[in-house]
Parts: C-alpha cells; sequence; structure tokens
C-alpha cells in the first residue's frame, strides 16, 4: 500500500523532466536557427568579400572596352557595334582560378526619360494600355502634379497640394521627377491605379517602370528598340515598327546582314519612313546599365552600375531647384551619387587662418560617370555625395 504514493512521485519526477526537455529541445531548436541566420550572413559577407575584387576588375575592363569603342564610333550606339561582349573582347582571363564572370549589358537610355515627358505623352501611353480616356488625364495629373512645381491639373478628382498637407501625415509633392519608382505609392491617384489592395504592383507599375526613366538625358536612343511610345502617339504603325525591330534585330528582309545600328535619323527614315522630326529620338546611349556576376561554386556576388558617357545621363536633383539655379549654386557639373568623373572642389585659403598652398588632387579624367552602384542588390552608401546638377 505504500508503493502508490512512491509511483506518484516517480510520475511527478517523470512529467517535469518531459516538460524539461521540450523547453530545452525548444530552446535548442531556436538557438539552431539563429546562429544558422547568423553564419548565412558572415558565408554571404565573406562571399563578397572575396567576389567583390573580381567584380570590380571586369567593371573597370567593361568600361575601357566601351570607352575605346566611344570614341573610334563617335559615341556608343549599340551592342551591334561589336561591344555586346566587353569580356571576350578584351580577353579577360579572371583574377582567381574557378572564378566565372559574366557581364550582361541595357541599354537604359531606349527608355524614356520620365523627367522630360509631357502630360500629352502621358495620356497617350495610359491609353495605349488599356486605361480609359478620363482616367488616363487623371492619372496624368496626378503624375505631373507630383514631379511639376506649380502644375495646375485640369481633370476632375485629380489631387492638389492641399490635398496631401491633410492627410494623417502630412507631405508636400517635391516638385521634381521621381528619384525612385518607389514614390508612386506616395502619389495619390496613382497609388490606387498601380497597386492592388495589399499594395503590390500590378500590370500597369510593370508597363511604367519598363516605359520610363529615372535619369535625365536629352532623347532616348532609339536603337534600344523600345518603340512602345511611338506607336501610342501614332508617330509610327505596326508596320514601321516592325521593320525598325527587323533592322536593329537583323531578322526578317534584314536577315543576312544581321543586327544593324542607326547613327542617324535619317537613316531611321530611310528604314521606316515618315519624318525623321518627329521622332523625338536619338542614335546614342546615354545611359548604359552594366550587370556584372561573379560565381565561385555555389557563391556569387552581382555588382550593377548604370554609367553616363561623356555628355550623357544626369540624376534629377533631390531638391526642385531648376536646372539653371543648381548650376549657379554648384558650378559646372558636380557629382551624382554614388561616384563622379569630377574631382571635388578645391580651397587654397582657411577660413579661418592664413594662405596656405595646397597641392591639387590628380586629374582622373575618367570617362563616365556613374549613376548608379549597387551591389546585390542592395545601393552602395556614400557620404556626403553633393547634388547632382
Amino acid at each position: 500500500m505504500n508503493r502508490r504514493p512512491s509511483i506518484k512521485r516517480r510520475g511527478s519526477v517523470l512529467l517535469i523532466v518531459l516538460v524539461t526537455m521540450v523547453f530545452a529541445t525548444f530552446a535548442l531548436t531556436m538557438f539552431i536557427e539563429k546562429a544558422g541566420n547568423d553564419l548565412l550572413v558572415d558565408i554571404r559577407e565573406a562571399d563578397a568579400g572575396r567576389l567583390r575584387p573580381e567584380a570590380y576588375s571586369a567593371l573597370e575592363t567593361t568600361l575601357g572596352v566601351l570607352e575605346d569603342f566611344r570614341i573610334i564610333g563617335n559615341g556608343l550606339h549599340s551592342p551591334a557595334e561589336g561591344w555586346g561582349d566587353p569580356l571576350g573582347f578584351a580577353g579577360y582571363t579572371p583574377l582567381q582560378e574557378g572564378h566565372t564572370v559574366e557581364v550582361t549589358l541595357e541599354d537604359e537610355s531606349a527608355k524614356l526619360p520620365l523627367a522630360s515627358v509631357k502630360p500629352e505623352m502621358l495620356v497617350e501611353l495610359l491609353k495605349y494600355w488599356q486605361v480609359s480616356q478620363n482616367d488616363a488625364e487623371r492619372l496624368a495629373d496626378c503624375l505631373m502634379g507630383w514631379i511639376k512645381k506649380d502644375y495646375v491639373p485640369v481633370s476632375t478628382g485629380a489631387p492638389r497640394p492641399e490635398d496631401y498637407e491633410s492627410a494623417p501625415l502630412a507631405y508636400d509633392p517635391p516638385g521634381r521627377s521621381l528619384r525612385s519608382f518607389s514614390e508612386l505609392s506616395a502619389i495619390e491617384g496613382v497609388r490606387q491605379a498601380f497597386f492592388d489592395e495589399a499594395g503590390r504592383p500590378n500590370a500597369l507599375y510593370q508597363h511604367f517602370i519598363e516605359t520610363f526613366s529615372l535619369y535625365r538625358y536629352s532623347a532616348p536612343n532609339i536603337n534600344g528598340n523600345r518603340l512602345e511610345p511611338l506607336l501610342a502617339q501614332n508617330i509610327y504603325d505596326e508596320q514601321q515598327q516592325r521593320r525598325v525591330t527587323e533592322y536593329l534585330t537583323g531578322a526578317g528582309t534584314y536577315q543576312t546582314q544581321g543586327p544593324g545600328f542607326f547613327k542617324t535619323t535619317r537613316t531611321v527614315a530611310a528604314v521606316a519612313g515618315g519624318q525623321p522630326e518627329k521622332l523625338g529620338y536619338g542614335t546614342t546611349v546615354q545611359a548604359l546599365r552594366i550587370r556584372v556576376t561573379v560565381r565561385e561554386g555555389r557563391s556569387s556576388f552581382q555588382l550593377t552600375a548604370v554609367v553616363a558617357p561623356q555628355g550623357g545621363a544626369k540624376v534629377v536633383p533631390a531638391s526642385n531647384v531648376t536646372v539653371q539655379d543648381a548650376t549657379s549654386n554648384t558650378g559646372t557639373a558636380t557629382a551624382s551619387p554614388p561616384a563622379t568623373n569630377t574631382p571635388p572642389a578645391q580651397t587654397t585659403q582657411s577660413q579661418t587662418g592664413p594662405a596656405t598652398a595646397v597641392t591639387p588632387p590628380p586629374e582622373l579624367n575618367y570617362p563616365f560617370t556613374f549613376l548608379e552602384i549597387r551591389e546585390n542588390d542592395m545601393p552602395v552608401s556614400t557620404s556626403a555625395a553633393p547634388t547632382e546638377s
């Protein structure tokens, strides 16, 4: 009869042991997960540190090849000139055995520069994307009211500056073109049209970012073969678009000659017909997106840079000052984050002390301006980068 309390005590001890094991297992699992994440971060950082020099070496080689073609051809026009595989052209050999390097090029300036878009063009493009006339006019007013200072909307329902001031979190339209496509989610009317109820971008958003560039330049490059705007404005019909596309890709009637490119708008008119002055397109690259991918086994590192040749694209200023104001305040072409081909301003006299001789830094004469640099799709931070003019 005295064995029952002993059995109960043993059962209680067993229960305590089981509960302790459950908690210990849970704690161990959490520790392993956290340690695994920490190790993964360390591994990625180690991979980046090991592969980064290779990526920048390949980028410099690519820029060297591009500059050679730019000088010889009086500008970059199209990869059909021979610079589509810059590493192969240069005979590039990876720095480390086991590394594979791949470079892809995308003509960013084949897109329309959003900074200089006109409301009428926006309306026609939106209608081409199956947006009704009224909605297209309202969306164009919503966007122009955000990027143009003192813009007066003409459609009903378009937001005005005071509408943003009365929001729960008040803010003002910047009065300058977008510096990031994420700004679209802050524009009244545009947010409802470009994103679903969960805040996810929709098909209209994709059309928009594939058509427009955030950088400033004079005219898009027709050699990039992005002809939707010409179709939307009825400057080209489908037959003209087909002839230009066949010429650029070396298809159809141009199959025997291979991919071609245009050096003047008159040659465009010779292929497609029409009046070249109505195109609003150029024939040279103003901004080029370069992606360098370095792989070593299962490890990889990607470097993305957007570069502009001399006289090419520029970034949108952070403030809403005019280009003339920015130029008068900052002098000649200034740095565009995160890097520049223009050295910083120099001073030869201290504001608080006597004049002292300062040795000027060497003139780099770098042929390209870096408009953007990203590593593994993360922007490279810079400190105190001056405003681009």
